[in-house]
């Protein structure tokens, strides 16, 4: 299991691994996509591509912009 915690948003679940699996995988389950969000895999940042591990704990973390 991939423990997700969405930052400012109260959101924690687990999501089932899966081979293969990346961030952008991730962050498309809790509603996010690679624009609206940062991901941070086991503290430290990670781009789309990186593949998460079993076990993993990943931040996402919304962008907010305006003018």
């Amino acid at each position: 299991m991939i423990r997700v915690k969405v930052i400012g948003r109260g959101i924690e679940k687990e999501i089932k691994w899966r081979e293969g699996m990346k961030v952008k995988d991730i962050l498309r389950e809790v509603g996010f996509n690679t624009e609206s969000a940062i991901a941070k895999v086991n503290g430290k940042v990670a781009l789309e591509e990186k593949e998460v591990r079993d076990g993993d704990l990943v931040e996402v973390i919304p962008v907010v912009s305006g003018g």
